[in-house]
């Protein structure tokens, strides 16, 4: 997510043609652009970051309901 408002922020400050990023090449933007969809696409997939995030919401989810389960209980 960073990546992305970064991405966003660049554009921003490129478009606008804000201090140093007014001679700052497109291309660099673009590259950064590449690197994200890279990163998104193949790259989280190998490393498995993909899955982590998803187990760690169900196990959050499971864990709410069992204290849930146990607190109706008493």
């Amino acid at each position: 997510m960073p990546l992305i408002v970064l991405i966003a922020a660049l554009i921003g400050l490129r478009f606008f043609e804000v201090w140093r990023f007014a001679d700052l090449s497109w291309w660099y933007v673009v590259g950064l652009m590449v690197f994200a969809f890279i990163w998104f696409e193949f790259i989280e997939k190998v490393l498995g970051l993909d899955k982590k995030k998803e187990h760690n919401v169900l196990n959050s989810r499971r864990e709410a309901r069992v204290k849930q389960a146990f607190d109706k209980k008493r």
